[in-house]
């Protein structure tokens, strides 16, 4: 990074361009652009580190030069990458127009690419007093200056894509991870090679923009509580300066390009959970540090090409391979909240040609009750499949009855998507995720235990289709602890060997535990933290995870983009057949049924796979099919213990298996 000029030294003001926005450093100086359409007055703050109380420069932008159409711009000669900057802007209070300027509150640039925190107190942001001393900053950043070593976008079909969850912070902010810079961007690399190791494509990390994460919610229990996962931003362009290990340098940007280089050199793609229907302002009590002062009016009314820019920005600079769109159904309705058949947004990232290759998801529902599973605007667009979870968490727990929509989750949820002209690869299939309980938690809790949040435990989701075995939360009771892991290598094979793009919660693998607390945004501590003294404890269950992730790959029957059609292969045996425990009758009107058979054709030299999954709470017989010149052997029993479980492909012989309590048993033959 360049040295900051000398403060002492007053830089000459040019008139400078309208575009690009933001800061863009250059070999002469830097040159500025803020869009604001009803300021009267813009003022360039300039200063000397990213702590200093004042500014050592302040430019007054003259509206006769210094402005073209909406756009106030400067030249800073001599300027360069590393300058703390932000901005004072003049116009009108009138917030029943939508207007609520104070040049008294000390603006951050909406297209930063880095910001800092060290003095802000967001109390003082709230009010109307100036705020200067303690307000954030932006740094001008230079992206050009980074060697990518040929690296760009990996663009893996979606059909072989493995999602992994998590947090950035959570993943190794513990000591237990022993890494040399826990919580961050570099900490993520030092543990690129557990994710290798386990086989996901792709990590799906939680908000990284630029978000306040120091500021207290509330204190329950003498404990701060602050903006955990980051849901509440700051900025769209700026990597969240936390997850910086030296952010007051402007490192924000090199260190999130480093982690992507590192990923991609695994083989794992990085997918971005995006937040573009609010932002950490909220309502008229809260701060004022950016879009609220600069125009409030227009910020706060989504444009399309604003957005697109943004997703552009993260493609083309930092080499994301995909987003995950929060709440992504506000970006269906209108500029009166009406749901809209065609909306522009969607439709310009859909057909961006410089997005082509970027994977898009969305979360297919919204704080207002628009819930578009199945017929989320797009045609490429992938959903969270919430119907998939709930499913699944169903059967497992052994309800009954449920067979019927089992197979439609385990076939790529044709029921939802194929009438839409939509494939298996729309269905982002999940169990369990950052929003509820872990899959440890899943098996070891009736109820959701959320007093530490303080809320009186009235966050959260009440009904989490949960089982605790027995016993409510934590067990040394040897019984219950073997029918958790069993319930876990269960949800691990079923989500697996269904149809679509199979998402994991980061830490399921060594059962990570909230402790019952199925919301825990406010909790940065060991309540979310990665506990990896777990990963040795329960090896095993990371070896099984390992073992289906490659399963998966393995088994192009399991991966195709396609929904099942009537095909047959060269031994007679169709695409799908599903059974019960009596071949080709699954039971679909049998209230009371918990077990679901399966027999996949191989095709193109690939052996079948049969699987049997009994949910009952006594072991079951099963018939097999049979097929001529080949032998079934067992690949997967839940029910065994390691190493027994998975991989030995044992001959399994007769006519009939017996499947235990519980469990899910995998053949393949060939």
């Amino acid at each position: 990074m360049a040295a900051v000029s000398s403060p002492r030294i007053a830089h000459a003001i040019e008139k400078g361009s309208p575009h690009p926005l933001g800061a863009t450093p250059g070999p002469e100086g830097v040159n500025f652009s803020l869009f604001t359409e009803n300021a009267t007055g813009v003022d360039l703050l300039l200063f000397e580190a990213h702590d200093s109380p004042a500014p050592y420069q302040t430019i007054r932008f003259d509206p006769f030069v210094n402005k073209t159409f909406h756009f106030w711009h400067a030249f800073v000669r001599g300027l360069q990458a590393g300058t703390h900057y932000a901005y004072r802007v003049d116009g009108p209070w009138d917030p029943a127009a939508g207007h609520r300027f104070n040049r008294n509150k000390v603006l951050i640039d909406p297209y930063a690419r880095g910001n800092t925190e060290s003095v802000w107190n967001r109390a003082a942001a709230c009010g109307p007093e100036d705020n200067a001393a303690t307000s954030m900053r932006s740094i001008v950043i230079d992206p050009s200056a980074y060697d990518w070593e040929g690296d760009r976008p990996l663009a893996r079909p979606m059909e072989d894509t493995v999602i992994y969850e998590m947090h950035v912070r959570g993943f190794t902010r513990s000591p237990s991870s022993s890494v040399e810079h826990p919580g961050t961007f570099a900490g993520v690399i030092e543990k690129v090679p557990h994710l290798k190791d386990l086989g996901v494509t792709a990590v799906e990390l939680l908000p990284v923009f630029d978000f306040d994460e120091n500021s207290a919610l509330r204190e329950s229990d003498g404990r701060k509580l602050t903006n955990y996962w980051g849901y509440s931003l700051n900025s769209f362009f700026a990597p969240q300066s936390g997850y910086c290990v030296s952010p007051e340098s402007g490192s924000h940007l090199r260190e999130f390009r480093d982690m992507v280089k590192a990923l991609h050199r695994a083989g794992i793609e990085v997918i971005l959970d995006v937040v573009f229907n609010h932002t950490d302002e909220g309502n008229q009590l809260g701060p004022t540090f950016s879009f609220r002062g600069i125009d409030n009016r227009v910020y706060y009314f989504l444009v399309p090409w604003d957005l697109v820019e943004c997703l552009r920005y993260w493609v083309r600079e930092a080499h994301v391979d995909g987003f995950r769109f929060d709440e992504g159904s506000i970006l269906a309705r209108d500029e009166n909240g009406c749901p809209c058949p065609h909306p522009p947004v969607v439709w310009q990232i859909e057909l961006d040609e410089e997005l082509a290759d970027t994977k898009v998801i969305a979360e297919a529902w919204d704080a207002a009750g628009l819930y578009q599973i199945g017929h989320f605007p797009g045609d490429r667009w992938a959903e969270w499949n919430g119907r998939y979870r709930d499913d699944i968490r169903r059967f497992v727990r052994g309800d009954p009855g449920v067979v019927g929509n089992v197979a439609s989750r385990l076939a790529g949820s044709a029921d939802i998507y194929q009438q839409h002209g939509q494939l298996p690869v729309n269905s982002i299939n999940f169990v369990t995720c950052h929003d509820g309980f872990t899959m440890n938690d899943l098996v070891s809790y009736d109820e959701k235990h959320n007093q530490a949040n303080g809320e009186d435990n009235r966050d959260g989701i009440n009904e989490n289709l949960s089982w605790n075995c027995g016993s409510e939360g934590a067990s040394d009771d040897p019984a219950v602890e073997a029918l958790r892991e069993r319930l876990i290598r269960n949800f691990a094979a079923i989500l697996m060997l269904s149809r679509g793009v199979p998402m994991m919660l980061g830490g399921d693998e060594m059962r990570r535990t909230q402790r019952g607390n199925n919301n825990p945004y406010c909790q940065d501590n060991e309540i979310s933290w990665y506990d990896w003294t777990l990963a040795e404890k329960n090896q095993g269950l990371h070896r099984f995870w390992k073992f289906m992730i490659e399963f998966r790959k393995r088994h192009a029957a399991l991966r195709r983009g396609q929904f099942f059609s009537g095909a047959v292969n060269g031994r007679g045996l169709p695409a799908v057949a599903w059974h019960g425990t009596k071949l080709n009758s699954p039971g679909w009107t049998d209230p009371d049924a918990r077990a679901l058979g399966m027999t996949l054709a191989g095709f193109d030299g690939d052996p079948d796979i049969h699987v049997m999954m009994n949910m009952h709470w006594d072991a079951l017989e099963f018939e097999l099919p049979a097929i001529s010149g080949r032998e079934w052997r067992k690949a997967v029993d839940t029910a065994e213990q390691r190493p027994r479980d998975i991989g030995g492909e044992t001959p399994v012989e007769g006519e009939t298996c017996t499947v235990q309590a519980r469990s899910v048993v995998v053949l393949v033959n060939g």
